[in-house]
């Protein structure tokens, strides 16, 4: 247990959260490389002597730090975006383990990942087959590739984050996938190795990613029907954390029950995971400003973090356990938990029962993933500060911006 009371007080990590407030100012987000190193762990213990790739989802949480601790560990990365696989580099990733994912590749972002030697991109579409081999070709390289496919698997989560289905924008449909592999030996600048696909993410059963897993391997035998030899499989990512008393799948028997699938048939396997490495590892820490209450009975804490920090809550409905760092056993009320943003979705849980008093620290927990890297200067505010624990010692890693920072190079075309 990384987040309990001690001595009346909320500690995370063995850090006291009530004695580091005296330091360092609300809000911010604070990370754990214990958690972060334990969960790599859990997926790594069961790859050995696998030949398996884990390459961390950079979208989670790009923080060059935590990046550099995956850097450090030898793993790989899947990117969205040029400015992920910057980051990589100067996080000091090896490119040759970065995938390349995302329906929107530009052009810019293609030239950069061949010079970058990435290790192939996830294909999404004909056309984008079409803009890397023209782009390889005029820089007389072969480029790796691998075409997603749409498994038609209803992973059962948020229809936000459900990927896998006909009706998202991912992927090439399984009635297309055949065929346009078969136009890739038409392309004399791309190198075919491999399938992907991905089912959504904050999935805690196990079923979707096994039925997916067996639908993708009968279309790895198809291919071999027709003489296209593929060397690994992209399994994506998608494995949830308990935010409300989940029970997730633990990350050995997801790891395990999908090797088991592709036993046999000497194809390297790819995860992708992001939330479950970082999501857990993270905490929002945010100080009481007011409390009211409505006429009609409605009671708010209004804490000093808003929607632009957080943006989980109002976007997906998403749920993050709230607890008061102050420990405290008399009769709680129920509460909206919200922001100063002008907006009445700035909030970060409704109906929760707990005592805090104005000047009190507050606690959202597991927000490594998904947190920071969707944060906005909205309502001109700031984006917050980061801190890492590490050797229980806890060290800035990105630092609050200032009203100069947001303004960037505004006023230069003021007339």
């Amino acid at each position: 247990m990384t987040l309990k009371y001690v001595n009346e007080t909320l500690n995370f990590d063995n850090i006291d959260i009530k004695e580091l407030g005296q330091t360092i100012q609300t809000p911010y987000y604070l990370y754990s490389e214990n958690i972060i190193a334990r969960n790599i762990d859990e997926y790594i213990s069961e790859l050995k002597n696998t030949d398996t790739l884990i390459c961390y989802s950079v979208k989670a949480n790009s923080n060059l730090s935590i990046l550099s601790l995956f850097a450090k560990k030898n793993l790989g990365f899947d990117i969205v975006s040029g400015g992920e696989l910057q980051r990589v580099v100067r996080a000091g990733g090896d490119t040759s383990k970065v995938v390349f994912s995302g329906v929107g590749k530009t052009n810019e972002e293609i030239e950069l990942a061949i010079k970058s030697k990435i290790y192939c991109f996830n294909v999404e579409s004909q056309s984008e087959l079409h803009r890397i081999d023209s782009i390889a070709s005029s820089l007389n390289v072969q480029a790796n590739i691998s075409l997603r496919v749409n498994p038609e698997i209803d992973a059962k989560t948020h229809p936000y984050i459900t990927t896998g289905l006909s009706e998202n924008k991912f992927g090439i449909s399984q009635d297309d996938v055949l065929s346009t592999f078969k136009t890739i030996s038409d392309y004399k600048s791309l190198n075919i190795c491999g399938i992907d696909y991905h089912i959504g993410s904050q999935i805690t059963d196990i079923k979707p990613f096994t039925d997916s897993a067996k639908k993708v391997l009968s279309l790895v035998n198809e291919l071999k029907k027709i003489k296209i030899n593929l060397t690994h499989v992209d399994l994506g990512g998608g494995l949830g954390i308990s935010y409300n008393n989940e029970s997730p799948a633990k990350r050995g028997d997801y790891v395990r029950s999908l090797i088991e699938v592709f036993k046999g048939t000497n194809l390297k396997l790819i995860f992708e995971p992001g939330r479950s490495i970082v999501g857990d590892a993270g905490i929002l820490v945010t100080k009481v400003i007011e409390k009211k209450n409505n006429p009609n009975g409605k009671n708010f804490i209004i804490v000093d973090a808003g929607m632009n920090d957080l943006i989980r809550p109002p976007l997906y409905g998403a749920y993050h356990k709230i607890s008061s760092v102050k420990e405290n056993t008399a009769p709680v009320a129920l509460f909206d938990v919200v922001g100063p943003v002008c907006e009445t979705a700035d909030f970060f849980g409704k109906d929760r029962y707990i005592t805090a008093d104005i000047g009190d620290l507050v606690v959202i927990q597991d927000t490594g993933a998904y947190g920071f890297v969707l944060s906005s200067n909205y309502n001109s505010r700031p984006r917050i500060a980061e801190y890492l624990i590490s050797n229980s010692n806890v060290t800035c890693i990105r630092g609050k911006e200032t009203f100069s920072d947001i303004l960037g190079d505004e006023e230069r075309y003021l007339e």
